[in-house]
């Protein structure tokens, strides 16, 4: 369950509620009924119904980068959002966004192997420049390599550029809020735990008590 309260529709502001119509149905109460039609709960917009101005920033970001405005190829956008929900360790992301490639013709091969992208030749030279692009965004916290930045300008304009920089660094955001909420896919434990010393063990835990050290 997400770690903070989801909005019923009873409560909702009436300025949601439209959004609750478009993703559950109309009169559907999504708090007690969840589920969309791409198998996700729908707690990503029943928890941030609490601050309706923040939801309706946020849908506008959806509205950008799908307006008709736009220069960078749906495709390239798509596989940088993606890439953005794997490097940030985001499932929910990840998955939606997998799905999005589908739908811009991606091919399934390609779709499992946007993990190890690197190690494929799967990849067009315009694509591995965007996926390289997005790696530095995330996982290098901005800090891309001249190297990476030449190959992405061979590929793209600097508008185009712009546009998708703005859309990975805003999934980058997306994928880090669904963590730290426990929203929708990405409600899971930590696996990151200590493991308990097996029943009935009694060594020292002190591994390197008897031990001898190398001389020096």
């Amino acid at each position: 369950m997400p770690r903070l309260k989801e909005v019923a529709r009873a409560d909702a502001h009436p300025s949601v509620k439209p959004y609750y119509d478009a993703l559950f149905g109309p009169e559907r109460d999504p708090t007690t009924d969840p589920g969309t039609a791409t198998g996700t709960r729908g707690d990503w917009w029943t928890v941030f119904a609490q601050v309706p101005d923040c939801l309706h920033h946020m849908v506008q970001g959806f509205q950008f980068y799908r307006d008709k405005k736009r220069q960078i190829p749906p495709q390239l956008r798509e596989l940088g959002q993606a890439r953005a929900g794997f490097a940030r360790g985001s499932q929910f992301v990840f998955s939606q966004h997998c799905k999005a490639l589908r739908a811009a013709g991606f091919s399934e091969a390609q779709i499992q192997a946007l993990p190890s992208w690197s190690a494929t030749d799967l990849f067009s030279a315009s694509e591995r420049a965007v996926l390289a692009y997005t790696d530095d965004l995330v996982l290098q916290g901005g800090r891309v390599a001249q190297g990476t930045f030449e190959l992405l300008k061979n590929h793209l304009s600097e508008v185009q550029i712009i546009e998708l920089t703005y859309v990975i660094c805003t999934y980058e955001m997306h994928a880090t809020m669904t963590r730290a909420l426990c929203l929708e896919f990405d409600d899971v434990e930590e696996r990151v735990v200590e493991v308990p010393v097996p029943q009935g063990e009694r060594r020292d835990i002190d591994f390197f008590k008897d031990i001898d050290q190398p001389a020096t």
